[in-house]
C-alpha cells in the first residue's frame, strides 16, 4: 500500500461552522429553534460534521433534500429531527422515511393520499411537514388551496402533522415588495387555520436572508443554509451578525518550469507569455470544482504571496504564474479559496455571473474534506489526516 499527501482538498473550519450558529441564534428570541440546512453534503462541507458541530452549538432540527441525506445522517447517530425539504412520493421512498424516523414534506392532497394508503398498509405513522406555496412556484398547494389541504391531511391517521411552512422566492433582494405579499399570504393562512381549529405545531417561512432581515417572521423555526457556512445572501445583510467562511480550498505544486516569452500555456493557447517566467503546475481543475470559466481570471496565494492563475483551467490540472516568488518547490501548497488566498465563493460567483450557493456546492467528492477547528493547520502538520492509501 502506497501512502501519500493529497493532491488537493478542501479543509473545513468545525468552529467557524459553530460561531455561525452562535451568531445566528443570538437573532433569534425563545421558543423560535434553528434548523441547520446541510443538504448537498452541507453546501460540500461535510454533511455530518457539519450537523454534529450545529446540533452542539444549538440547531435542534436539520434539513436534506433527498432520503438518502437524511439516511447518510441517521447512520451516522444522529437523532434530532431530520427534514425531508424535497418531494417524495414512491412506495420504497415512503416505507425508507418511516424506517428511518424521517419527517417528509407534502406537497399536495395526492401526494398525502399516497403516504396514507403505504404507512397504512405497514401500520406506522409519520410526522409531516406540509409545503404552502405563497409565490415561489416550486413546491406546495397553492396558497389559496392551504385550508382544504391541510383539513385534508388532518384527517389521516398515519399522517401526524408537525408544521406548515412556505418559502420565499426574493428574501435577499432590496426590494422587499414580493416578499412582503408572501408573508401576507402565510399569515393570512395560518389566521384562518387558527379559526378553523387547525393551527399547527409549528410554522416557518425563513431562510438565512428572511430572518436576517425581518425578525418580525422568524416564527418557530428559521431555516438557515447559507449563514450557517459563514456566507451572506446578499451584500445589505452583511452588517447585522459577524459570520466567519468555513471552507479553504487548496491543492499541491506538482512541477515547476521556466518558460520563454512567447510561450502558451494549456489548451486553446489563452495565456502566452508576454517575457520569460516561471510557471508552476497545480494538481487541481474543473473536475476538482475550480470553475473553467475563471480561466486567467483568478489570483491564488503560494508560500504567503499572491500570485495568478494562467492558461485554461483543465479537468485535473491548472497553471499559476511563481516568477515572483521565491523557493518554490513541488509539493508546495496553493491556496484558491479562502484562507489566505483571501478569495471568497462570492468573489468568484461575481466573476461566473452566478451565485455563492453554487461554488460552495462545486467542489467534488474526490477533494477530501478535512476538518479543522480555529486556525487552519499547515499542510505540514496533516499527516495523519491527509495521507491516502492506495492499493
Amino acid at each position: 500500500m502506497l501512502k501519500q499527501n493529497h493532491r488537493a482538498w478542501v479543509e473545513v473550519d468545525l468552529s467557524a461552522i459553530k460561531h455561525n450558529v452562535h451568531q445566528l441564534k443570538s437573532l433569534l428570541t425563545a421558543p423560535t429553534e434553528l434548523m441547520a440546512i446541510v443538504k448537498a453534503d452541507a453546501y460540500g462541507h461535510g454533511a455530518i460534521d457539519v450537523s454534529q458541530t450545529a446540533i452542539e452549538a444549538g440547531a435542534t432540527w436539520l434539513g436534506v433534500a433527498t432520503i438518502p441525506e437524511g439516511i447518510q445522517l441517521r447512520c451516522a447517530g444522529i437523532t434530532v429531527p431530520i427534514v425531508v425539504l424535497g418531494a417524495t412520493n414512491g412506495v420504497d421512498e415512503i416505507k425508507a422515511i418511516a424506517e428511518y424516523r424521517l419527517q417528509p414534506t407534502i406537497c399536495n392532497p395526492k401526494q398525502a393520499l399516497i403516504y396514507h394508503d403505504v404507512l397504512s398498509q405497514i401500520g406506522e405513522q409519520v410526522p409531516v411537514h406540509l409545503k404552502i406555496d405563497t409565490g415561489m412556484s416550486r413546491l406546495g398547494v397553492n396558497w389559496q388551496e392551504a385550508i382544504a389541504f391541510v383539513q385534508l391531511v388532518q384527517h389521516l391517521p398515519n399522517l401526524e402533522i408537525i408544521s406548515v411552512y412556505s418559502h420565499f422566492a426574493t428574501a435577499d433582494e432590496h426590494d422587499r415588495t414580493f416578499m412582503e405579499l408572501q408573508t401576507q399570504r402565510f399569515e393570512q393562512i395560518i389566521a384562518a387555520l387558527k379559526t378553523e381549529g387547525l393551527y399547527p405545531p409549528r410554522i416557518h417561512i425563513c431562510n438565512t436572508a428572511a430572518m436576517l432581515c425581518d425578525r418580525q417572521i422568524h416564527f418557530d423555526i428559521v431555516r438557515t443554509g447559507l449563514g450557517l457556512y459563514g456566507l451572506y445572501p446578499a451584500p445589505h445583510l452583511k452588517n447585522i451578525v459577524d459570520l466567519r467562511p468555513a471552507l479553504t480550498v487548496k491543492a499541491r505544486i506538482t512541477q515547476v518550469k521556466e518558460i520563454k516569452a512567447g510561450t502558451s500555456v494549456s489548451y486553446g493557447r489563452s495565456f502566452i507569455a508576454s517575457q520569460d517566467m516561471t510557471m508552476a503546475t497545480v494538481a487541481i481543475g474543473y473536475a476538482d470544482g475550480i470553475p473553467r470559466g475563471l480561466s486567467n481570471r483568478i489570483r491564488v496565494s503560494v508560500n504567503g504571496q499572491k500570485v495568478s492563475q494562467i492558461g485554461t483551467i483543465t479537468m485535473d490540472q491548472c497553471a499559476i504564474d511563481v516568477t515572483h516568488v521565491s523557493n518554490v518547490h513541488v509539493g508546495d501548497v496553493v491556496t484558491f479559496l479562502g484562507g489566505a488566498s483571501e478569495n471568497t465563493a462570492d468573489d468568484w460567483a461575481n466573476l461566473l455571473g452566478t451565485i455563492s450557493w453554487e461554488v460552495l456546492c462545486g467542489f467534488k467528492h474526490r477533494l477530501p474534506r478535512i476538518n479543522v477547528v480555529g486556525e487552519i493547520r499547515k499542510p505540514e502538520a496533516l499527516s495523519g489526516a491527509s495521507q491516502i492509501g492506495l492499493e
